[in-house]
C-alpha cells in the first residue's frame, strides 16, 4: 500500500516555522517511499477562519515548494460527511445524545477548581484535604455524561450535543512511530463532543474522518496532538475503519530551551521569506532542525528525499539557531545561479536604489564574488551598495585617513594613470597600476587604501580590480575626482 501523509493546518493565522516543518517533514516522508502528500485546510472554525489566512498558508507553502500531489481538500465543504458518520456512531451505539448545557459543564468545571482551592486550606486536617482532592479530581477528570446510559432529556425540544462514548475500561496503546509505545489508561479519555449542538462537527470527528476518507495511513505531527490521538483512536475502532501509524514529533525550541515565541523567531514563514532567505535555505534548515543523519548539516531537496526516514526524527525537542539559519542559507546563496539571485535580490535592491539597465549589469558582473560574502539577501542587497554610493559624505575614520591630505597628490597622479588606460579589463589595469607603483616607487599596498576610499568611502567591497572594472571608466575618474579639489585646496 503507498505510504499518504498529509499536513492539515488550521486557518487562523499565519504559517508559522513549527508548522512549516510539519509540512516539511510529511512531504519528505511521502516522497521517500513514493507515496503521497496531500494538504487539507482545516477551516471549520468559522469565527477564527479567515481567507487571508488560508491564502498566507497557501503562498507559504508555494514558497518552500511543497506542492500536494492532489488540490487541497477544504474542511468546511465536507460538513455533511462529519455529520452523517455521527449519526452513524449513534446507530452504532458508539455515541450517544447529550443534553447537557454549557452552564452545567461550567458550572461543574467551578465546582472542581474550588474544591481544588478549597484543598490547600492546611487549617483542615488530612482527610478533609484529602476528601476536597478527591471531590476536586473527581469533578474536573475526563467527563462522562449521565445521558450516555439513557438518561431522558429534560424536554422534547432540548438542544443537545453528539457525544462519543468513551471507553471505561482497560489502557490504549499507540504504537508510535517515533515516541515508541505510549500508554493510557481509557478512563482518561471523555465523552468527546462530536456535534455541537448547532450540527456543527468538531475536529475531534473531521479529522478521523477526512483522513480516513483521504487514504491517509501515516498521521505524523507534533507531539502536541500526542492527546487528541489517543482521544480519536475510539473513533477508528467505533467505525471499524483501520488505524493508521501515527508519529508525534518532539516541538521545536528557543536557544534557550523555553518554548517557542516571538522573542526566539517564531515568526511567520513567509517572514522568513521577507527577510531574505532563500526556499531552499529554510528547508534545508528545517530538515536538520529534529531530523538527522550522521554529522551532515546541509541537504538539498533530491538529498533530503532521499536519506530522510522516521527513524532520523529525534525524541527531544530541536532548538531553534537563527545563526544557524543564516549560515545555512549563505551557503545555498554561494551555490545559487547569478542571473536568479539578481531577480530575487531584485526587491531588496529596489529599498535601497532606483535601479536602471545600467546598474543591473554592475550589480550582474558582481553578483559572483559578492554573493560570497552574503548570509541573507538582504545582506546581498546592503554588500552591493557601494555600486551605485561612494560614500563620499560619509566616510569612515579608516577612509579619512587613506584620504588625508599628503595622498592626494599621489591619487590625483593615479587618476591620470587610470584615465589613460586603453583598455578597460582587469588585465589592463593590472598593468597600469603595476607601472604606476614602479615609477613612483610605490606598492599596491602603498596605494590601494587611498583609491579604495575614493571609490567606495569606506563601504565594504571586495578586490580592487574587479571593483575598477565594474564601476567603470566614467565612474571611477568621477568617484576619485570628487575628493580631490576641497582636500587639496585645504
Amino acid at each position: 500500500m503507498s505510504l499518504i501523509t498529509r499536513f492539515a493546518p488550521s486557518p487562523t493565522g499565519m504559517l508559522h516555522i513549527g508548522s512549516a516543518r510539519t509540512a516539511l517533514f510529511n512531504a519528505l516522508l511521502a516522497r521517500h517511499h513514493n507515496g503521497k502528500f496531500l494538504l487539507r485546510i482545516e477551516d471549520t472554525d468559522k469565527t477564527r477562519s479567515t481567507p487571508e489566512a488560508t491564502e498566507a498558508i497557501l503562498q507559504a507553502m508555494q514558497w518552500l515548494g511543497l506542492s500536494p500531489d492532489e488540490p487541497p481538500v477544504f474542511q468546511s465543504e465536507r460538513a455533511e460527511r462529519h455529520v452523517a458518520c455521527a449519526l452513524e456512531l449513534i446507530e452504532r451505539g458508539a455515541a450517544f445524545r447529550c443534553y447537557t448545557t454549557p452552564e452545567e459543564l461550567d458550572a461543574r468545571r467551578e465546582a472542581g477548581n474550588a474544591a481544588r482551592q478549597a484543598s490547600k486550606d492546611e487549617t483542615l486536617s488530612d482527610e478533609a484535604r484529602a476528601s476536597m482532592r478527591a471531590e476536586a479530581d473527581a469533578l474536573l477528570s475526563p467527563f462522562r455524561s449521565p445521558y450516555r446510559d439513557g438518561q431522558q432529556p429534560p424536554s422534547a425540544d432540548a438542544p443537545y450535543t453528539v457525544r462519543l462514548r468513551a471507553p471505561d475500561d482497560g489502557d490504549i496503546i499507540l504504537h508510535d512511530e517515533v515516541q515508541g509505545d505510549v500508554r493510557i489508561k481509557a478512563a482518561e479519555i471523555d465523552d468527546l463532543v462530536l456535534l455541537r449542538a448547532d450540527s456543527t462537527p468538531t475536529y475531534m470527528l473531521a479529522v478521523v474522518v477526512d483522513d480516513h476518507d483521504m487514504g491517509v495511513n501515516m498521521v505524523f505531527r507534533g507531539d502536541d496532538h500526542l492527546r487528541n490521538t489517543f482521544r480519536q483512536m475510539p473513533i477508528y475502532t467505533a467505525m471499524g475503519w483501520p488505524l493508521p501509524k501515527y508519529g508525534h514529533m518532539p516541538m521545536i525550541h528557543g536557544s534557550d530551551g523555553a518554548k517557542l515565541s516571538k522573542r526566539h523567531g517564531a515568526m511567520s514563514t513567509l517572514a522568513y521569506r521577507d527577510m531574505g532567505y532563500l526556499p531552499e535555505g529554510m528547508l534545508s534548515y528545517l530538515t536538520r532542525l529534529g531530523w538527522s543523519h550522521g554529522d551532515k548539516e546541509v541537504f538539498t531537496w533530491d538529498e533530503a528525499v532521499r536519506l530522510f526516514d522516521v527513524d532520523g526524527v529525534n525524541k527531544a525537542p530541536a532548538r531553534l539557531d537563527l545563526d544557524k539559519l543564516s549560515d545555512v542559507n549563505a551557503h545555498f546563496i554561494g551555490e545559487s545561479e547569478e542571473d536568479r539571485l539578481v531577480d530575487l535580490a531584485t526587491p531588496f535592491l529596489k529599498q535601497l536604489t532606483p535601479l536602471d539597465d545600467a546598474l543591473l549589469q554592475r550589480i550582474r558582473m558582481a553578483m559572483p564574488l559578492v554573493k560570497t560574502r552574503a548570509k541573507t539577501l538582504v545582506d546581498l542587497a546592503e554588500a552591493m551598495r557601494f555600486l551605485w554610493d561612494s560614500n563620499a559624505d560619509n566616510l569612515n575614520k579608516k577612509a579619512r585617513k587613506a584620504l588625508r591630505e599628503d595622498k592626494l597628490t599621489m591619487l590625483a597622479n593615479l587618476r591620470e594613470a587610470l584615465d589613460g588606460a586603453e583598455t578597460w579589463t582587469i588585465e589592463a589595469l593590472h598593468g597600469i597600476l603595476d607601472e604606476f607603483c614602479a615609477a613612483h616607487s610605490l606598492t599596491l599596498g602603498e596605494i590601494g587604501p587611498s583609491l579604495r576610499a575614493a571609490l567606495t568611502g569606506g563601504l565594504p567591497a571586495p578586490d580592487l580590480l574587479p571593483v575598477l572594472t565594474w564601476l567603470g571608466r566614467e565612474e571611477v575618474l568621477t568617484r576619485i575626482e570628487h575628493h580631490l579639489p576641497a582636500a587639496v585646496g585645504e
